[in-house]
């Protein structure tokens, strides 16, 4: 049984690890804001259209981070459950092994 919960363990780092190899990306505003991350929802870059940045647009370029953030990080956590949902199921089976189930 204990062989079973360690090899759920690893399996749990290995999509971890795998997670961090995913990149997710979205723009907004036709491209004037890109952001990307990986799938572990770490934002890894961030692109601003240098119109963006003049003190006029402070407000606009808030909003529009906000909003592209929130993309990139809800594509992210999207592709982390369909990982994690994949795994539970794979680790369930092997536990139904357990007690007797197949």
């Amino acid at each position: 049984m204990f062989d079973k919960i360690f090899e759920a363990q690893q399996k749990a780092e290995e999509i971890k690890k795998r997670l961090d190899t995913i990149s997710v990306y979205s723009e907004v505003e036709g491209g004037k804001i890109k952001i990307t991350s990986t799938a572990n929802k770490h934002i890894t870059s961030i692109s601003i259209d240098s119109l963006l940045l003049s003190p006029e647009a402070k407000e606009e370029l808030e909003e529009l981070l906000v909003t592209a953030i929130n993309k990139t990080l809800e594509q992210a956590e999207n592709i982390n459950q369909t990982e994690m949902q994949a795994a539970t199921r794979d680790m369930m089976g092997g536990l139904g092994n357990l007690f007797g189930n197949k």
